[in-house]
């Protein structure tokens, strides 16, 4: 185990009320080295909230974050910053992530510099698939996605052993984006590294993860291996996100019902009782509405947080 989140919880004060807004709720997650989980969701779900308190960019309101086995959210200063380089974050605006006055190799050897690392800025860029010419070219002067591919180089600098992707392709054209997919699998196999990856997009998520977690509400509803995630959901908010979200996959696209989710997402400063789906879904009954279900293996390595999905599982396995 590389990384694992305990019960993360964040909120933020909403200036002229009590309450917060809560963009995550006891998110539990762990990653094995080596390993993709994917994170999937609407917009809102917190996911990119989770992104940054897993990198450090923020500290969480409750739980902890451990690298290794050693709890970051317990660190400061030298110890905190020699063990949050080994967790790199990949954004999804790759321009609005690097200084647009800095030459791409001035931007990759700060980081070498920062963490009084050894290395090479051409090595870092042949790693990504860019010729060393380019280190002396200003981001304005590349494509998005060489663009990307720098953001990549710069964040492999800090020698790292988890990446953490927010939607880093999302942004990228469609032919560019299965060029950065195919060149982000290459360097987890040659690396050894492991991946957060943060997507809304399903087919992307299904063609990098190991396992993916589902995220509604600031709470992970849903995680398991990728393909029974995908294909066999155990909660009604993963099989209506299959549903509705564009999957180019033939063999997904050949068995996917259009039906769109219905009503809006509650509001997260005044979440709903219960299951935070349930006025939503079109399975809920009076347990739902009263009670908030765990998030519990209902399948071998398969959780979810559903009382129907709980109790169709008891009666299987009875």
């Amino acid at each position: 185990m590389i990384l694992r989140a305990t019960e993360l919880g964040k909120n933020y004060p909403i200036r002229g009320s009590r309450r917060p807004l809560r963009a995550l709720a006891g998110v539990s997650l762990e990653l094995d080295r080596g390993e993709t989980l994917g994170i999937v969701g609407e917009s809102g779900c917190g996911k990119s909230t989770l992104a940054r308190l897993l990198v450090g960019l923020e500290r969480p309101t409750t739980g902890a974050v451990e690298f290794d086995g050693v709890d970051l959210t317990s660190l400061s200063g030298a110890r905190l910053r020699a063990h949050r380089r080994r967790i790199q974050m990949v954004f999804q605006d790759p321009y609005a992530s690097l200084n647009p006055r800095q030459r791409v190799g001035v931007a990759i050897a700060e980081v070498l510099r920062v963490h009084r690392l050894r290395g090479r800025v051409d090595e870092l860029l042949a790693m990504v698939g860019l010729s060393p010419a380019y280190a002396e070219r200003y981001p304005h002067e590349l494509s998005g996605g060489q663009r990307q591919r720098v953001s990549i180089a710069r964040a492999l600098a800090a020698e790292p052993a988890v990446l953490v992707l927010d939607e880093a392709v999302s942004a990228l054209d469609v032919s560019v984006r299965a060029e950065v997919m195919n060149l982000l699998v290459r360097l987890r196999d040659e690396l050894g590294l492991g991946y957060v990856f943060i997507s809304h997009d399903l087919s992307m998520v299904r063609h990098i993860s190991t396992r993916i977690a589902v995220m509604y509400l600031g709470r992970v509803v849903e995680v398991g291996p990728w393909d029974r995630v995908l294909d066999e959901p155990l909660h009604p908010y993963t099989d209506a996100l299959r549903r509705t979200m564009p999957v180019p996959d033939p063999e997904l696209a050949s068995r996917q019902i259009d039906v769109p989710i219905q009503g809006e997402v509650p509001n997260p400063a005044a979440p709903p009782p219960g299951c935070p789906f349930h006025p939503r879904c079109p399975l809920a009954e009076a347990v739902c509405r009263e009670r908030r279900p765990p998030l519990l293996e209902l399948r071998d390595h398969h959780l979810g947080a559903c009382h129907v999905a709980a109790r169709r599982a008891a009666a299987t396995a009875a």
